[in-house]
């Protein structure tokens, strides 16, 4: 039987303050456990007390906005993926009143043969509008958004995401599995533009590995990192980490916040990636690496020498960049593509 190396721990900070959380966690390169960052919040004491109270808090903020739900047979185990054939999903997706769903968590609490319940990304503030008034992390940060998930026992692929994320659970557990960026070509990861929540995802099951069939995620779980959090608990997901998380009681919830520390005028890197594709990918193979040259010099090598000897007011694109001239590059893109 072949054995896999057993999954690294995360680093853990112990007793810092929500409302002082130093730059360097908030801009660490590594995943980081925050354990009881948020354990004083009234909604993470109301669940800790019982999920029925954890819930009637929530309802306490809710205003009657339908929520997008996404529900699945027992079958799935909780796992929100595609189905066989990779043509569609294997849940269902409607809309429905907060209360009601977590009136139907409460319901099918304790129940094994119970379907998943999952509410993904939903902007707090419109949802439940003032609970942040009681429970959040003010983070100095530009264009921060705040999410609430709901849910029983689920299990969500691994992806990752461009933003900085600071993920804190505030009802029931949940453990988070994570893989670093450079893990991607082991990770099997999916199509880009049909996927089951917005980002491409690994296609390999954590909890069942096909070594026969995804024989490359054996190298992957050298450096897979994995970590429980009870309420209360945070976890800082670098930009571009790899993660999955699977909720392990009948009543969960978490909020979590994004942001970018990249330039305003940038739009998302993975567009790139996919425009890439389309124009580089399947050049010839001398073609292809005088392209990657390119990339090497102007992007990822790039630096004050790059464009030194241009007179700096016609450096435009190979200057300092601003949000002018990044408009006038996309107006100018747009012309070439249509021809």
């Amino acid at each position: 039987m072949t054995t896999h190396p057993p999954p690294q721990p995360i680093r853990e900070i112990h007793g810092l303050e929500p409302r002082s959380l130093p730059d360097e966690v908030l801009r660490s390169p590594e995943p980081l456990v925050l354990r009881g960052l948020v354990a004083q919040w009234p909604l993470v004491r109301a669940g800790l007390e019982s999920p029925r109270a954890g819930v009637e808090y929530l309802k306490r903020f809710y205003r009657g906005l339908p929520v997008t739900v996404m529900s699945a047979a027992p079958e799935i185990r909780g796992r929100f993926f595609y189905n066989a054939d990779l043509s569609g999903f294997n849940f269902r997706l409607a809309k429905a009143p907060l209360d009601k769903v977590l009136d139907e968590l409460e319901r099918i609490s304790g129940d094994t043969g119970a379907g998943s319940v999952y509410v993904g990304s939903t902007d707090i503030d419109k949802c439940l509008p003032g609970l942040r008034a009681e429970n959040d992390v003010p983070l100095r940060v530009r264009d921060c958004q705040t999410n609430i998930w709901i849910g029983n026992r689920t299990r969500v692929a691994p992806h990752n995401d461009g933003p900085d994320n600071l993920a804190c659970v505030v009802l029931g557990r949940r453990r988070f599995t994570l893989f670093p960026p450079d893990q991607v070509g082991n990770l099997y990861v999916g199509p880009f533009e049909f996927t089951p929540a917005g980002q491409p995802v690994s296609m390999v099951d954590l909890a069942s590995p096909d070594f026969t069939r995804h024989p490359k995620f054996a190298q992957a779980l050298a450096h897979m990192r994995v970590a429980e959090l009870n309420a209360g608990d945070a976890l800082v997901i670098p930009s571009q980490w790899w993660h999955s998380i699977e909720s392990l009681d009948d009543i969960n919830a978490l909020i979590n916040y994004w942001w970018d520390d990249g330039p305003a005028y940038a739009d998302a890197p993975l567009l790139a990636l996919m425009f890439a594709i389309s124009t580089v990918r399947d050049l010839p193979p001398a073609k292809r690496a005088a392209w990657e040259a390119q990339f090497r010099h102007y992007v990822f090598d790039a630096d004050e020498s790059t464009a030194a000897h241009i007179p700096p007011s016609r450096r435009q694109l190979l200057g300092k960049l601003d949000s002018e001239i990044v408009r006038r590059l996309k107006l100018y893109i747009g012309e070439r593509l249509k021809r």
